[in-house]
């Protein structure tokens, strides 16, 4: 999916400090010379030459950003649920007894929570959720204990942590940790009843570790050693010695998506691309090594997989060109169940209860919000569980997503090549402007979920919006993945190119006013398309994004470096560092002639904000036009609702402006 980078409107009794920069030298006042720039700072945030808001058009937003969404976490081993959602300013952990219940929130924190798991069996009285500090993305485990509703902080307050996993006798967390050396991820576990200090059990050895889940009888966990989305290795550790068996010694570089231990315990489920284009699930038998194929028949990536706890039920969901589709199999009777009346949509959180006869799973579309479901198996029916509101807007007037293709610049197989894309259409008579919303990643691809801001701008602003998966997403197999790394990086740039020539040729859409926005790897893909294409742009939209990929890649998190490497190239090759640096949009600002808005958390460990600071501080040298917003208490993304819908509203505000330009 991609990232989405939103932000909230503060109150009116929030203290507004105005300031300007300190006056410029005399001999810089020349003519010519850029203007002072316009501070502001509210609460947590910081506004450059952001303009005096709109109460009419914030008060039309707000309408849509009062939706709320409800996420499955984790069965609960007496059968309730976790789930996730907002009640507040942020998300926080819920308890749900029965389907369309109450709602007994768990979590009161400023910070959102949105992993939390629980144990299905044994001495366990609650479960582990993360929580990180102002999007800094070191995320911490805690126990949340039931029994006194007390929380426990199992790591060290400041080192980097995730990818909890409970053993099934319910003592015990997996998980990983880089307080070694603030890069590596080595793999511990803790003892939930007792006061021992977390136990290494894989350690010292190079590169990403994670832990996928234990034996059946905890006395193995497979681990995922990750070097990139096409490599992983994946390995059986032992758990009372720590000892490393590979599951596959061939050392092929093989894309994998998702592994656990088969409930036989002698085997194990395995999503990788290792036999094609796309991920498929097969079954590994680790003692001869022979393996079965289960979904070689399906032509599209498996996403996500669960198997009942007596392995009688698999369930599966393939990413069908951007849709969920779901399968469940019944092993025994080796037939495919149908599930009634599930949304068509996208489909996440995957799981069964400890009776293997209840399938909980989060479903939403971009005309529903995302709720949860669970498949009664034995009844053949699916419950809903959670019924969230969209606000005081008419759900029927949200527009779907239109899956399109379009013709690109280079030919593949004697053919010219086809880029997907989805398109929300107002459904007034046009010719209407446009935003083209790039997802991050780039390793990731835009799938229509549900987003009021897009149906804001759709249906208020009269937007149309085109969301391309341009080459380089996911999704598509795994030579389209790799169509724009390294040296193939602007191949991407150019198919932004051919998507304005299909826009031109559509008589609903204005080809004369277009914007451009996305965030993080998005970000770039607007800055870069901003300075090939500034004469057929009215703007763009840049939230978190690289500006120079020498300086995100030397400054980023170190636990992130080695990765990116993997993707964008490696700066520290003469070769490759002249490469990025000559395409770099903070290298080719002087092209960039159209007003800019550009978005950053200050506490973004994945893109520095000096990546924003020296493009807005290069185009207004320039003499260029640039809105500033920046977070304090944001990291990679605004997750706080106060901040998403300022967000929001800022950009509402700069697309109605460009729109009437």
């Amino acid at each position: 999916m991609p990232e989405r980078v939103h932000i909230r409107a503060l109150g009116a009794l929030v203290l507004l400090q105005l300031t300007y920069v300190a006056a410029l030298p005399a001999a810089a006042q020349s003519a010519g010379s850029p203007p002072p720039v316009l501070r502001q700072e509210r609460g947590n945030l910081i506004l450059e030459n952001i303009p005096e808001r709109d109460p009419q058009l914030a008060e039309r937003l707000q309408r849509y950003l009062h939706a709320r969404q409800a996420t499955f976490r984790d069965w609960l081993p007496d059968g309730s649920m976790l789930i996730s959602t907002r009640f507040g300013n942020t998300e926080q952990i819920h308890r749900l007894t029965a389907p369309m219940g109450a709602r007994q929130q768990l979590t009161f924190y400023d910070e959102p929570i949105t992993t939390a798991l629980a144990p299905q069996t044994g001495a366990a009285d609650g479960f582990v959720f993360l929580k990180d500090r102002g999007g800094d993305e070191n995320a911490q485990i805690h126990y949340y204990r039931f029994a006194d509703r007390s929380v426990r902080l199992l790591t060290d307050g400041k080192s980097r942590y995730g990818s909890p996993v409970w053993s099934n006798d319910g003592r015990r967390v997996a998980f990983f940790g880089n307080v070694r050396d603030g890069v590596s991820y080595d793999i511990f576990f803790f003892d939930v009843t007792s006061d021992i200090a977390p136990r290494l059990m894989v350690g010292g050895q190079q590169g990403t570790w994670y832990p996928l889940d234990w034996s059946p009888d905890d006395r193995k966990l497979l681990v995922q050693n990750y070097v990139s989305i096409n490599e992983s290795y994946l390995h059986i550790a032992d758990v009372a010695t720590g000892s490393l068996t590979p599951l596959d010694t061939s050392g092929r570089k093989i894309g994998i998506h998702a592994a656990r231990f088969a409930p036989d315990g002698r085997g194990v489920y395995v999503v990788s691309d290792e036999k094609g284009e796309f991920a498929q699930l097969r079954y590994v038998d680790t003692v001869t090594g022979q393996s079965r194929d289960i979904t070689a028949h399906i032509p599209w990536d498996i996403e996500a997989f669960d198997a009942s706890v007596d392995g009688r039920y698999l369930a599966w969901v393939a990413n069908e060109d951007g849709i969920s589709r779901l399968t469940v199999l019944d092993n025994v009777a080796m037939r495919e169940l149908a599930v009634p009346g599930l949304p068509q949509g996208l489909i996440t959180n995957l799981k069964f209860d400890r009776t293997g006869r209840r399938l909980a799973l989060s479903v939403e579309s971009p005309q529903v919000p995302r709720d949860v479901y669970v498949y009664e198996i034995e009844r053949n029916e699916l419950v809903r569980w959670t019924n969230s509101e969209a606000g005081p807007v008419d759900i029927g007037s949200f527009v779907p997503a239109e899956l399109v293709r379009y013709p690109t610049w280079d030919r593949v197989n004697g053919r010219q090549r086809l880029i997907s894309a989805f398109v929300y259409r107002p459904r007034t008579p046009g010719p209407h402007p446009v935003v083209i919303n790039i997802h991050g990643g780039p390793e990731s691809q835009y799938r229509p979920g549900f987003e009021p801001f897009i149906q804001f701008l759709v249906n208020e602003l009269g937007y149309a919006v085109v969301a391309p998966n341009v080459r380089g997403s996911s999704g598509y197999g795994k030579t389209f993945l790799r169509l724009d790394n390294g040296m193939l990086r602007q191949d991407a740039v150019k198919d932004i190119g051919s998507l304005l020539v299909w826009i031109g040729m559509q008589p609903d859409l204005d080809r004369e006013r277009v914007v451009v926005m996305g965030g993080s790897y998005g970000g770039y893909m607007t800055l870069a398309s901003l300075v090939a294409y500034s004469d057929r742009l009215r703007g763009g939209i840049d939230v978190v994004g690289i500006s120079n990929f020498v300086t995100f890649l030397e400054n980023t998190s170190g636990y992130r470096r080695d990765l990116r490497r993997a993707e964008y190239g490696d700066e520290r090759d003469p070769k490759m560092r002249a490469f990025l640096t000559r395409i770099s949009p903070l290298t080719n600002a002087s092209h960039i002639r159209r007003p800019l808005l550009v978005v950053q958390g200050l506490n973004d460990p994945r893109v520095p904000a000096s990546e924003s600071e020296q493009m807005v501080a290069k185009i207004r040298a320039s003499g260029g036009e640039v809105w500033y917003l920046a977070a304090k208490d944001e990291g990679h993304g605004f997750r706080k609702k106060q901040n998403r819908d300022f967000y929001l509203e800022v950009t509402a505000q700069f697309l109605e402006r460009l729109a009437r330009k």
